[in-house]
């Protein structure tokens, strides 16, 4: 029994309904109908406040009477949108067996639609200092209540004039996803109004929207917009969790990201983000955090979750401590029915009520892990997933790793899955980075074959259960890590301000300086500098797969060499929209490069080339020859750094294209070959260029020189 006296423990009603309404609270005719699953309570109560209270003296405390298989629900009479709300759980206090039930504690219905005001951090949280006292089992709790230091619920109206609005749908293999932050992408926008700034409602202004549609992308995906939380040990600092990866509310929107102030407003306005962004053919796919939430491990918060059944919630081990596979101290377990449950209705509820367009799951294989914490491709949650009418339908994106044991699972994820792919982003740095470096100091770069085996869509890693090569998210840089500016601008992190003595952030980052650490007035440095940028953008936009295009990168946007700003919510993480002469010709280069890879669909297939014959003159689907212009045959591990990819389309009605990769440090003369059919070969684009450019009148067969350390792309015209 609780251990609490205040108030007593209410036993159920008499059961009406067999079955509990719908999970969290929704409005019917005179009221609404209230569902919460504590599954080892004894009791829970609704709590109804008054806008504007904050303190909380204006609490009603309404008890659930009615029970069905750990379900608490009633109909609750009068409430109407706007209604703030919390839930309060009686039961045993008992650690060792995951039962941490404390009914002075405010908690979070975990289906709120909305969430108003923050969480105070303190000892009225925690529990763990004034005013409190050792229980018997050795942990630290407080009777304190907590009320005036929760957020709220909202009841929310999920009406919305849509306008007709209708999904852009656009296919994987025209994808260009573009990876932002709300806040970060127009803080400092000179063309979106003040108060606009840094909101769901900056980011749809047309300011925002002309560059998104300049650069050509079809899709945003935006960092955490669930409502989320600060870390203790970060207001302590005097930081915040910029990313967001702490969430709060899975059905909530994040209400500091909006220009309105009140809830219903910040449900609105990204509705409306979501339906102007589609106006202009743009997708909209959310980076979802399902794999952990803001509690931090048993020594933590109570704020929802823990407080309303942590047995059933949490991964727990024989003595209800938490397993954490996250590294943010506790993990949800997907494999109890009430979670995964809560999380599919979370992602159906996003996709029917704000129209977004797919998921990108951050440390998907947390979600994943079965009985025995393996990884498990068709657990029922990744099952219901790729079996749902709705969430089947948009696009599913997977972080393919956590941190526990034989966490890294880049290719493993099932149809229709795509997956952020980390071998590409490796490989690519490592060749046009690492290996140049080698080789200015006279030693030795790595071979060919890896990148080779990434431009043609990462077969080795997709080419198993039909995926083919659009399941490759491919990228050089993301919201983690370098940006590609200070990925060829420092050799080391600097991540000073983060206040953890430059600890935090990876170590394996693959950068090179140049020969200057940070900013530099060197032309010459300068000059390397761009050049290198150009190729790992230019390899990444015109290789098979989908790429992925880090916020700011076609700008050269720098972090000064943070490479984990995640508390950083300031000009270190905010795209720089005033831009010197050189940044704008790499936009300028980075458009162009997009509408490259748009006139080539032989760049962007769906099915893998795998260079078998096609047509009757001996042309195959894919190609691949050396610097004197005939195929590569065996010479693949002799050393070279310049191979060229030739890609048919004339069989399937396209051009076909021809990359020319020189990894050397040295200017190379290149005999473009005569491919069965190909008559001439168009330059569209030369790395070597600092801006797009004509690239002159087609030219037969013949040898070219090639720059050092450069990427060119010719668009083949072929004899059918």
């Amino acid at each position: 029994m609780s251990p609490w006296s205040h108030p007593t423990t209410i036993p159920p009603g008499p059961m009406t309904r067999d079955l509990a309404p719908r999970p969290g609270v929704t409005l019917v005719e005179g009221g609404a109908d209230v569902a919460v699953y504590a599954g080892h309570a004894d009791a829970v109560e609704l709590c109804l406040f008054d806008a504007g209270d904050k303190v909380g003296t204006s609490e009603r405390r309404i008890p659930l009477l009615e029970r069905a298989h750990g379900w608490w629900f009633a109909f609750v009479p009068g409430i109407t949108a706007g209604q703030r709300y919390n839930v309060r759980v009686h039961g045993a206090w008992s650690p060792d067996q995951g039962l941490r039930h404390n009914p002075a504690k405010l908690l979070l219905d975990p289906y709120a639609k909305a969430i108003e005001g923050k969480v105070r951090w303190g000892a009225e949280v925690y529990g763990h200092v004034v005013d409190a006292r050792w229980r018997g089992d050795g942990e630290l709790i407080s009777d304190l209540d907590s009320r005036g230091h929760m957020p709220r619920g909202v009841v929310v109206d999920d009406r919305f004039d849509w306008e007709g609005d209708v999904a852009p749908n656009r296919s994987r293999s025209e994808s260009v996803i573009y990876e932002a932050h709300v806040r970060n992408q127009t803080a400092l926008h000179p063309g979106v109004p003040p108060e606009l700034r840094g909101t769901y409602a900056g980011l749809a202004h047309p300011a925002s929207v002309s560059h998104l549609k300049r650069l050509g992308v079809t899709a945003v995906e935006l960092l955490p917009v669930h409502a989320f939380t600060h870390e203790p040990h970060l207001v302590r600092r005097g930081l915040t969790n910029h990313w967001g990866y702490n969430t709060l509310g899975f059905f909530a929107p994040h209400g500091a990201y909006a220009a309105a102030k009140d809830p219903q407003g910040a449900v609105d306005e990204l509705k409306g983000m979501v339906k102007l962004l589609h106006r202009e053919g743009i997708e909209v796919i959310l980076d979802v955090v399902y794999n952990h939430t803001a509690e931090q491990d048993r020594t933590g918060a109570m704020l929802s979750w823990r407080g309303l059944d942590q047995r059933a919630y949490y991964r727990l081990d024989e003595r209800g401590r938490d397993i954490d596979v996250t590294g943010c101290g506790n993990t949800l377990d997907l494999r109890h029915p009430v979670v995964c449950r809560m999380v599919l209705d979370s992602l159906r509820y996003w996709v029917q009520e704000y129209h977004v367009d797919g998921f990108r799951f951050d440390l998907a294989v947390a979600l994943g892990r079965g009985r025995g914490d393996d990884f498990d491709p068709d657990h029922p949650f990744l099952v219901a997933l790729r079996t749902d009418p709705v969430l089947s339908a948009v696009k599913l994106i997977a972080e393919p790793w956590d941190v526990g044991m034989h966490g890294w699972r880049t290719g493993q994820f099932p149809p229709p899955f795509m997956e952020w792919n980390d071998r590409y982003r490796d490989a690519v740095r490592r060749f046009w980075v690492g290996d140049v470096r080698s080789q200015r100091h006279h030693r030795p770069g790595h071979g060919l074959q890896d990148l080779a085996t990434r431009l043609a869509g990462s077969r080795d890693l997709f080419g198993h259960r039909d995926r083919g090569p659009t399941a490759s998210i491919n990228f050089v840089a993301a919201h983690d890590g370098f940006t590609t500016a200070d990925l060829v601008t420092y050799d080391t992190k600097h991540n000073e301000a983060n206040g953890e003595d430059n600890r935090d952030g990876s170590d394996n980052n693959g950068s090179w300086n140049h020969g200057t650490e940070g900013p530099s007035d060197d032309p010459q440095v300068l000059a390397a500098r761009t050049l290198a940028i150009r190729n790992l953008m230019g390899t990444l936009l015109l290789s098979t797969g989908v790429p992925m295009i880090n916020a700011g990168d076609e700008l050269g946007r720098s972090q000064g060499g943070n490479n984990n700003p995640y508390c950083q919510d300031n000009g270190t993480s905010w795209v720089n929209w005033d831009l010197e002469p050189w940044q704008q010709d790499l936009l300028d280069t980075t458009s162009h490069l997009i509408r490259v890879r748009q006139a080539l669909p032989v760049l962007r297939q769906r099915v893998w080339a795998l260079g078998r014959q096609v047509h009757d003159d001996g042309t195959r689907d894919m190609e691949w020859y050396a610097a004197d212009g005939t195929p590569m045959g065996d010479r693949w591990t002799q050393g070279s750094r310049l191979v060229q990819l030739y890609v048919a389309g004339a069989w399937m009605g396209w051009d076909s294209a021809l990359l020319v990769v020189n990894g050397g440090v040295e200017d190379v003369e290149v005999t473009l070959p005569e491919a069965p059919g190909v008559t001439t070969y168009r330059l569209l684009w030369d790395s070597t260029w600092s801006r797009p450019r004509d690239g002159g009148d087609p030219v037969v067969p013949r040898p070219v020189t090639v720059g050092a350390t450069s990427l060119r792309v010719y668009a083949a015209s072929d004899v059918s």
